[in-house]
């Protein structure tokens, strides 16, 4: 007598990717190959132009060569740190504003708006003032202190467990409040340590050095694998906390990685740096446009685009002032500023 043995459970072939979407993803990923392509051009339009223009062929000598002509000496030690850093704080930059645009679900949203580059400026004003720290050595660690500080005191007046989108960016923006009113209080009573920090507020490359790289590097490369791990995560919140929840998403845990994301990257940055406007608010912005709402391209472009940006406004700020420069905390307010006004007039004429 045969009997029939068990068949053995047949798993059915998840449905085919469709052409379109495909597509998309293909366009997207040859989109984000001449993105790298262009911060490549920048990153050497940053080492061969300046105040002193140098041929290419002397730049690539420069970089290599251990000769110590003049030339050598600009690239290696002032030209190359500061196109480093510009690498550094434009993706760090780039990446929280996008981070924290989906976070509070705000894509109007920039890293001032959670209080963290308050936080940082105001810790490094009151070290410059009371404690005498004048080097920017001993800037980067108040200004990363002050930027985690704040981060935490706003979590908790948004109410921890309970904290939305919302409640994130009223606290932060009362918080910022505070602290620039107090940042502009100690610049006024100490006119001994004002030029120090006035120089220090507007933003900055020009103090770049090997040392400061180093010590900010850390901070920005873990920043920037924590923000690039929560793509996914940030997805399913876009859509609100009842539907991220049912769709397997930890709301509280992913809110909580997102603000230690943005707070080490922003932190980073304007301790290396000073804080530097509209950066993290007008790239994800513009890059939304191109590679729609998904998170798991706004976050790369946002990374590779920011550093063109930065280093595109400090070359801008080296040129059109020669012999001397704008510092590129001015260039980007310059060309932010417009665009902001631009970017909220048209979001009221969509809503009207």
């Amino acid at each position: 007598m045969l009997v029939d043995s068990p068949s053995p459970e047949r798993t059915e072939a998840p449905p085919p990717e469709p052409a379109a979407t495909r597509g998309r993803q293909a366009i997207r990923a040859v989109g984000l190959l001449l993105a790298v392509g262009v911060l490549a051009l920048v990153v050497v339009a940053s080492i061969a132009v300046g105040a002193k223009q140098i041929p290419v062929a002397d730049v690539w000598h420069g970089l290599f060569s251990a000769t110590g002509t003049d030339n050598d000496v600009v690239i290696r030690d002032l030209r190359l740190p500061r196109t480093l850093l510009g690498l550094l704080v434009g993706a760090a930059l780039g990446l929280a504003g996008a981070v924290l645009q989906a976070l509070t679900r705000n894509p109007l949203a920039d890293p001032g708006l959670l209080g963290i580059n308050a936080g940082a400026s105001a810790a490094v004003v009151s070290a410059i003032s009371f404690l005498g720290v004048t080097s920017l050595t001993g800037y980067v660690w108040f200004a990363f202190a002050g930027a985690a500080v704040v981060s935490v005191l706003v979590y908790a007046l948004g109410g921890v467990r309970s904290a939305t989108p919302v409640r994130l960016a009223l606290a932060g923006t009362a918080v910022t409040a505070a602290l620039i009113g107090y940042i502009n209080a100690v610049m006024l009573l100490d006119s001994s340590a004002l030029d120090k920090m006035r120089f220090w507020t507007v933003g900055s490359l020009a103090s770049a050095s090997m040392s400061t790289i180093g010590q900010v590097a850390p901070f920005i490369a873990v920043g920037l694998l924590l923000a690039l791990g929560l793509a996914r995560p940030l997805n399913a919140m876009a859509m609100g906390d009842d539907t991220a929840v049912a769709l397997g998403a930890r709301v509280n845990r992913t809110r909580i990685l997102a603000m230690t994301a943005a707070t080490l990257l922003c932190g980073a940055a304007t301790a290396a740096c000073g804080p530097i406007a509209f950066v993290g608010l007008m790239v994800p912005h513009m890059v939304r446009a191109f590679t729609g709402p998904d998170q798991r391209w706004i976050l790369p472009y946002a990374t590779v685009l920011s550093p063109v940006l930065l280093l595109g406004a400090d070359v801008i700020g080296r040129v059109v002032a020669r012999p001397s420069e704008l510092q590129v905390g001015i260039v980007t307010a310059l060309i932010g500023g417009p665009l902001f006004i631009y970017l909220v007039r048209r979001r009221r004429m969509a809503q009207l």
